[in-house]
């Protein structure tokens, strides 16, 4: 199936709308490299503000001076799509457990709340590689951990890259994809920074760049994303802060709600017209007042254990959301589409909410008012002509009912082809989630959030990383770093026979010249494969030490290294074969030989 990236930015200027009534978030166009500093002065670059700790250029690099705790610096301006590298080194470190990196997302002066992508110095642990957030309460939330291919260590450069969508992030450690998270903190104005704990470090070569937004649609192959229908409303409450909170844990990247007007022109959050169904009022919301319906109680219905769950204001869903990494589905019920948008606006979260609605008129008006935010179709069958309504209406996805969608599945493609998400309502059994799957969805409405992230991630496809040093002497044995995620099994070949990748490779027994390692994940979402290709480097050295081990006589060990030492290669070469080594060893010692004479 093709997909073609549709963006949403791209969505307002396909239909003409003003450039100028999209809200630039920098002074930067995709692929603009907007920080790049390699620290060749002797004083801190204009605007990089240390925060924590002392932080100072010296030997043209970015140091901080003693291994202190949370030594953070601040730079550069927002964005919400980039790419920000630097080549990171630990210098000296408390213990091994101790880490430092790239801090995504921070207030300038580096008050709490902040996001950071960051590496241990004995990164192949199991947390070497962190996503984290350092929380308004001064405490940790570790979103996401994975092992790096080999120890960052001391004293080694690491080239550290994290790529960032919104709350979507991907770790690259030495141009290797170790860790993904879609639970990255945002904020509407926040920074970069550097951050070290219990470590000195130095950071060079510092590249910051603009990226495109993410496509709504997903790439081929891709799990549907998760939608927690009116918030995880298995668990709790629909449309409560509880149930919104409860989908946002469960990990869902997008969050379903509703939303429609009081009386008094306050939006709330609530699916049906009247409040009598889930809160013990009675009334058309529309007749009454803010004040009324946010004073009901919308949870005992559910169970006693949410009694005093109050019915939301928009605004109170927004300011959740808004720090959460999930992003807002608000189905708009009408008639008031302005005042609801405004609360959108007004906060500076049109790239965190997507509007749809049934109410062709309140797509119409939502495109006329806020031309930024990107908009839904909701559907309960599929239209003759799926992608000609869907740009009609100057949508992003397309959302009909599953049902309607299982009987013409090739919608999926098509809509697709022309860059336009397909997220179906409401589905809450792994049966059918598998053959939307199968027909390619973008996302899955639901009201069992958690079951379906976790039904996700045990069908998602496996992926393995491997990796060893390029080149590898006779004399140091070299360890095989293998990650993989989402794999019920790996195992590692070494030109084509497997091997153990827990003992590390013995260079002696290999034949001089290119190698091949490959790892195989195998998980219930497929097969996944990856490569590292190496060479056994023959010189003096290596020949020497596989001699001197090898505990030949000592004379005859002599007259080798002698000959060797004199470049007498051939009268080596005799003196190998007199010596009565091993058949292998002399097969190997022969031929490092041939190939230091033919240099």
């Amino acid at each position: 199936m093709r997909r073609t990236p549709h963006r949403w930015t791209a969505a307002a200027l396909a239909l003409g709308l003003a450039a100028a009534l999209v809200p630039t978030l920098a002074a930067a166009a995709p692929g603009d490299v907007v920080v790049r500093e390699s620290f060749a002065g002797s004083a801190l670059p204009a605007g990089w503000t240390p925060v924590a700790g002392t932080w100072q250029v010296s030997g043209g690099k970015l140091t901080n001076t003693a291994p202190g705790t949370l030594s953070r610096i601040t730079f550069g301006t927002h964005l919400e799509d980039f790419r920000a590298e630097a080549t990171i080194r630990f210098d000296s470190v408390t213990n091994s457990s101790r880490w430092a990196g790239i801090v995504l997302d921070t207030a300038p002066g580096g008050a709490v709340p902040w996001s950071q992508a960051v590496m241990r110095s004995a990164s192949t642990a199991t947390n070497g590689i962190e996503f984290a957030q350092r929380t308004e309460a001064n405490t940790w939330n570790v979103t996401d951990t994975a092992a790096a291919p080999y120890d960052a260590g001391t004293g080694r450069d690491v080239r550290v890259a994290i790529e960032v969508h919104g709350s979507r992030a991907t770790w690259s450690f030495d141009g290797q994809t170790v860790l993904t998270t879609t639970k990255l903190r945002r904020s509407a104005s926040g920074v970069f920074g550097f951050i070290a704990d219990g470590a000195k470090i130095s950071v060079d070569d510092v590249v910051v760049t603009q990226l495109e937004p993410l496509p709504v649609t997903q790439p081929d192959g891709a799990l549907p994303l998760t939608v927690a229908h009116r918030g995880y409303s298995a668990v709790a409450p629909e449309n409560t802060l509880a149930a919104i909170e409860a989908g946002i844990r469960a990990g869902a990247e997008y969050v379903e709600i509703d939303a429609q007007t009081t009386r008094d022109g306050v939006p709330v959050v609530m699916h049906d017209n009247t409040v009598d169904r889930t809160t013990p009022g009675t009334g058309d919301i529309s007749t009454l007042t803010a004040a009324q319906v946010t004073a009901l109680d919308a949870g005992s219905w559910f169970s006693p254990a949410f009694a005093g769950q109050r019915v939301p204001t928009l605004g109170q869903v927004l300011d959740l959301v808004r720090t959460s990494g999930s992003t807002l589905l608000l189905e708009i019920k009408g008639p008031e589409t302005t005042r609801i948008l405004d609360e959108v606006r007004n906060r500076g979260m049109a790239r965190q909410v997507l509007v749809q609605s049934f109410d062709e008129q309140v797509l119409r008006d939502a495109r006329a008012v806020a031309p930024e935010i990107p908009l839904g179709l909701l559907r309960g069958a599929v239209d003759a002509d799926p992608v000609a309504t869907a740009k009609a209406f100057g949508v992003v996805t397309y959302n009909p009912s599953a049902a309607a969608l299982l009987t013409r599945p090739d919608t999926v493609s098509k809509l697709n082809s022309a860059g336009i998400a397909v997220m179906p309502y409401t589905v809450n059994d792994a049966a059918t989630w598998r053959k939307l799957a199968d027909a390619g969805v973008d996302a899955i409405i639901t009201d069992r959030a958690g079951e379906l992230a976790g039904w996700r991630s045990g069908h998602a496809a496996p992926s393995v990383t491997i990796s060893v040093p390029g080149e590898l002497r006779r004399y140091v044995p070299a360890p095989v770093a293998v990650s993989a995620r989402d794999a019920s099994s790996v195992s590692v070949t070494l030109d084509g026979t497997r091997i153990d990748p827990a003992v590390p490779l013995d260079p002696r027994s290999l034949a001089a010249g290119a190698h091949e390692l490959v790892a195989t994940a195998t998980g219930p979402g497929g097969t996944a494969s990856a490569s590292a290709k190496f060479e056994v480097v023959v010189d003096v050295t290596g020949v020497r030490v596989l001699v001197a081990e090898a505990g030949a006589r000592p004379e005859e060990t002599a007259t080798i290294l002698r000959h060797l030492d004199a470049g007498r290669f051939d009268q080596a070469a005799d003196a190998v074969r007199r010596a009565g080594f091993a058949p292998e060893l002399e097969r190997v010692l022969l031929a490092d030989i041939a190939l230091l004479a033919s240099r």
